[in-house]
């Protein structure tokens, strides 16, 4: 079935083009580059894997239940609008809150992809083109994974966010080389990694923490490229150039923050939007949702030079300023460490479920 028959509005079926700035840039410089960017050029080369073989696609997934919440996750779970709903609409509710989650995540990493590919063009450093290169091969596998879980266990899809498409556009469109890093590596990269984690640790369904694990590992790696490339050069850059970065980050950050008010799922049940920004300020769960979705951005950005006052300011107006303090670095390795614990666990798992099969096979055998 194609995508278009499981969208939840119309989508223009015709190709979207970006106008594009800036330069390609070639390097005829193949000496080593810089140690930390190469070990992580050779990561990125160690840790390729198949979507196919490394999730187990065959374990069920209830499109009304998919990740296995408590209901309170859901912004309007206690109001009027709540109680008014019977268990149906109640599930198709759950629904379309995954539905739109998912989504969101699936364009998040098409625009990944590009922007990945658009680094490889226009970045000066070769070692930076290495590392791009395996990106760009993460973030396709990412839409794949995260497309086929749409279509094969939720069977419905939400066109990309508003907000989401114009920070994609501005990252995409602008001609200074760093650009993309600071709008994908950092802002929607970082917020997607923090989504992805909430939703790993929350989840009691397997399918969904081992797509949000497995998908975490690599995206931990992508942030760490963003920090090691941008910090180098914002040391370089003037006082003027770095105010119109701070710009972009402030602004970027207002459009992740209205982002993930998901509107477009409260809409669908009937509740008129005036009510739906307040609906989701109120949710003791969206607060503490949006404070979380900023951890990795607000060490990142500090980390980067990127912390005048108003930069500090903007982070404490929304509520993410203690987020500065945390430790960036252990939370990418919990990030690959998971992965990596997952993997041991469903192998040992396996094994056991073999040697019992074996066992079992062995003792019929004795008992004929």
């Amino acid at each position: 079935m194609s995508t278009h028959d499981l969208y939840t509005t119309p989508v223009d079926p015709s190709i979207q083009a970006v106008p594009m700035t800036g330069d390609t840039r070639f390097t005829w410089e193949y000496d080593d580059g810089r140690d930390k960017l190469l070990a992580l050029y050779q990561k990125g080369k160690d840790r390729q894997w198949d979507s196919t073989t490394r999730i187990d696609w065959d374990l069920e997934v209830d499109p009304h239940n998919v990740l296995g919440v408590p209901d309170q996750s859901l912004a309007i779970y206690g109001t009027r609008h709540w109680d008014r709903m019977g268990e149906a609409e109640r599930g198709e509710l759950r629904r379309h809150a995954s539905s739109w989650q998912f989504s969101q995540f699936m364009h998040g990493e098409q625009g990944a992809m590009l922007t990945a590919a658009r680094i490889v063009e226009a970045v000066p450093d070769l070692d930076s083109k290495f590392y791009s290169a395996t990106q760009t091969m993460d973030e396709a596998r990412h839409v794949e994974i995260f497309s086929r879980f749409l279509q094969e266990k939720i069977g419905l899809v939400y066109p990309i966010n508003t907000k989401l498409q114009d920070l994609l556009h501005e990252t995409l469109g602008d001609s200074r080389w760093d650009m993309p890093y600071l709008g994908m590596q950092v802002l929607i990269e970082g917020l997607a990694l923090a989504a992805f984690g909430v939703m790993r640790d929350m989840t009691t369904k397997p399918l969904p923490k081992q797509v949000l694990t497995y998908v975490m590992q690599d995206e931990a790696r992508h942030v760490a490229f963003g920090r090691l490339a941008l910090r180098d050069h914002y040391k370089e850059l003037s006082a003027p150039e770095l105010k119109e970065r701070e710009e972009f980050v402030i602004e970027g950050c207002h459009l992740m923050r209205d982002r993930i008010r998901g509107r477009e799922i409260w809409t669908n049940f009937g509740i008129p939007l005036a009510e739906v920004d307040e609906l989701v300020e109120k949710s003791p769960y969206m607060r503490m949702f949006q404070a979380l979705l900023f951890s990795r951005i607000v060490p990142c950005v500090k980390d980067i030079g990127l912390w005048s006052p108003r930069i500090q300011a903007t982070f404490e107006e929304m509520g993410v300023l203690d987020a500065s303090r945390s430790d960036l670095d252990a939370l990418m390795r919990d990030d690959e460490e998971l992965a990596d614990r997952l993997d041991a666990e469903r192998f040992a798992a396996e094994e056991a479920g073999r040697k019992a099969e074996v066992d079992a096979v062995i003792e019929a055998e004795a008992a004929r």
